[in-house]
């Protein structure tokens, strides 16, 4: 079953831009527009696995939709263009996981969200992409029937490459993700494991080779 995220932003374009990111993620959103109408949703369904608020809401700002997420041990990680230390304050005493100042890079919002889901319990283990499963807490992979066996690294790595599908990961990121920020070794190594994943996998797994950056998991 998908995450399922509760988007609280009154500006469209940034609620629509977050969904769209969403769902190539492979998460379940739903978008409202108001603080009050938020609250009044929550009452009938807040089967939610996170809310991203936007502070300055019409009729009930993010800050007072907290009670109602808490209500429904919902986290919260707020949005806004706030950026005074008073407000960031005020957001996290109320028991936000976290605080992100408009504007801001879309790849940083799903570390965060990614981050935050793991940290609560609330994380899907396991991610699917075509007939590829990939089991996070058994660390185990299956490709249809068949159980594909990766070395550590290369499992990690694949996990990195679903968990942002559709999204560019330059290899320096990688490299600190998956290997650690203390890894000696060049972006070479993201190289030789991504052609060992290729092997292992075929054809159906779609990465896509971004010049003088990176890769790319495509649908």
């Amino acid at each position: 079953m998908k995450n399922r995220i509760l988007i609280v932003e009154d500006d469209a374009a940034i609620a629509e831009a977050i969904g769209l990111n969403l769902m190539l993620s492979d998460y379940d959103y739903k978008i409202i527009d108001d603080g009050a109408e938020a609250a009044s949703f929550l009452a009938d369904d807040h089967n939610f696995d996170l809310a991203l608020l936007d502070v300055m809401l019409p009729n009930l700002d993010g800050f007072s939709l907290m009670e109602h997420m808490e209500r429904y041990n919902i986290p919260v990680l707020y949005l806004t263009a706030k950026s005074d230390l008073s407000s960031r304050i005020k957001g996290l005493r109320l028991g936000a996981e976290d605080y992100i100042v408009k504007p801001f890079e879309m790849l940083e919002l799903l570390v965060r969200i990614e981050k935050i889901l793991a940290r609560t319990g609330k994380l899907n283990s396991v991610l699917r992409y075509k007939t590829i499963t990939v089991d996070l807490q058994k660390r185990r992979v299956q490709q249809g029937d068949n159980v594909v066996l990766l070395q550590p690294l290369e499992f990690d790595l694949l996990a990195m490459l679903l968990k942002f599908k559709n999204c560019t990961l330059s290899r320096d990121r990688l490299l600190n993700e998956v290997w650690g920020f203390d890894f000696a070794g060049g972006t070479r190594t993201v190289d030789i494991h991504v052609a060992h994943l290729r092997k292992k996998l075929g054809s159906e797994l779609n990465i896509v080779s971004v010049t003088k950056l990176g890769y790319r998991l495509e649908d």
